[in-house]
């Protein structure tokens, strides 16, 4: 379990973890907390690549035993990552409960971490969740940062950015970034950008007090109060993939504006570097206005031709029938997502006929992590996640099977 306070870098952490876990485990990942109990073991079925009994239920338990058999045998294991955990209703966490249970006759055939803020903490303690509380193994909590931390964790972003000048914020803006952001990583960097932008618009090159405070009063933070995790001693591993983590946000920044839309003079063009998004120019690229079924049909073209390693990012997964949500919500990212690199394509996942929005193609996980870190607080809620083409594929072969 990992837990802390909104903001604190949890969904960062998750995100690198599925980036740097060693090539023998398999991820899953889980970003929507609001699954059913009977939905979450045919999520689990469906990034694992296993066709569904056409009877559900114990079914579907045995079937997803005997896929996680087979790929403990091949010298892998699963692990499943489960993002805003406190917001799980009681049923689906037993349900996680009960999965853990999975096993050969010696080894656990799942490892579940379970993210959340300290809501979750309060949930866990529960006498109705206790079985569950006693299966946690590790414990990790996120604590936010001393002031200290905080003027070495903007150095630090600076410099991973490219930056190789004189430390331009002045030591009485980072006591007041610290003091408004109360030491948690998103308020820091969100107050940093407007602190940043304010001495842009007055011609400065030092970030002072009077630009620390414009940043404050612009972005109207309110306390924590008594929900405020209190500092603890950072454990281990989780200390050093946070702060990697944040590492490579900064450095995928370069990138990104190449990847957002260029100015709307005209005449003006979207770049995309090949080294973070591939060879998009070759791909089927759909046009930024066109129809659904339109772009449908030239996901499907880009399909055929992409190689399974590529990936990209999942924006939203919805029945089938919701095609003017699909069309509203493509609409909504409009001048923050290139619409060429926008796709929706049509699958049968858990027996339900979905449709999906993804965005982009890269080469590896890893570019695609970046670019996911970096556009994080652009994009639209609901957690969007990086996956590969090989993991979209594959159902949609069983639907040609079909």
């Amino acid at each position: 379990k990992v837990s802390g306070e909104v903001g604190s870098g949890k969904t960062m952490l998750c995100r690198m973890l599925l980036e740097r876990l060693p090539a023998n485990v398999e991820t899953v990942y889980l970003a929507n907390p609001m699954l059913t109990r009977d939905e979450i073991p045919l999520a689990l079925a469906a990034e694992l690549a296993l066709p569904l009994p056409l009877e559900r239920g114990q079914l579907l338990l045995g079937a997803l035993h005997d896929r996680l058999l087979e790929i403990y045998a091949g010298g892998r294991q699963v692990v499943v990552l489960v993002d805003e955990a406190q917001a799980m209703p009681p049923e689906a966490l037993e349900e996680i409960r009960l999965l853990s249970n999975l096993e050969s006759k010696q080894h656990k055939l799942l490892q579940i971490v379970l993210f959340g803020q300290p809501e979750l903490d309060q949930r866990l303690s529960a006498t109705d969740l206790r079985q569950l509380n006693e299966r946690i193994t590790h414990r990790f909590r996120l604590a936010a940062l001393s002031r200290d931390d905080v003027g070495v964790y903007l150095d630090f972003r600076l410099r991973a950015a490219g930056y190789h000048g004189p430390a331009p914020f002045t030591p009485a803006a980072v006591r007041l970034i610290s003091q408004a952001s109360e030491g948690l990583t998103r308020r820091i960097n969100i107050l940093a950008d407007k602190a940043l932008l304010a001495a842009y618009s007055e011609g400065k090159h030092e970030i002072g007090r009077r630009e620390a405070m414009a940043a404050i009063q612009d972005a109207e933070f309110r306390p924590l109060g008594g929900r405020r995790t209190s500092r603890l001693i950072w454990v281990g591993g989780a200390t050093v993939a946070t702060i990697i983590g944040l590492g490579a946000l900064i450095a995928a920044q370069s990138e990104l504006r190449h990847l957002l839309p260029a100015s709307t003079d005209t005449g003006s063009a979207t770049r995309v570097p090949s080294a973070a998004a591939g060879n998009l120019e070759a791909s089927a690229s759909p046009r930024p206005t066109m129809s659904l079924a339109e772009r449908i049909a030239a996901t499907d073209e880009w399909l055929q031709k992409t190689p399974d390693s590529h990936s990209f990012i999942q924006l939203l997964l919805t029945d089938a029938d919701n095609e003017r949500e699909v069309d509203s919500f493509i609409g909504r990212q409009a001048g923050v997502l290139d619409a060429r690199q926008i796709r929706v394509y049509r699958a049968t996942m858990g027996g339900r006929n979905r449709l999906g929005v993804i965005y982009g193609d890269y080469p590896t996980r890893s570019a695609a992590n970046a670019v996911l870190a970096a556009l994080s607080e652009n994009l639209p809620s609901g957690k969007p996640y990086v996956r590969s083409v090989g993991k979209l594929r594959q159902p949609l072969r069983e639907d040609s099977r079909k």
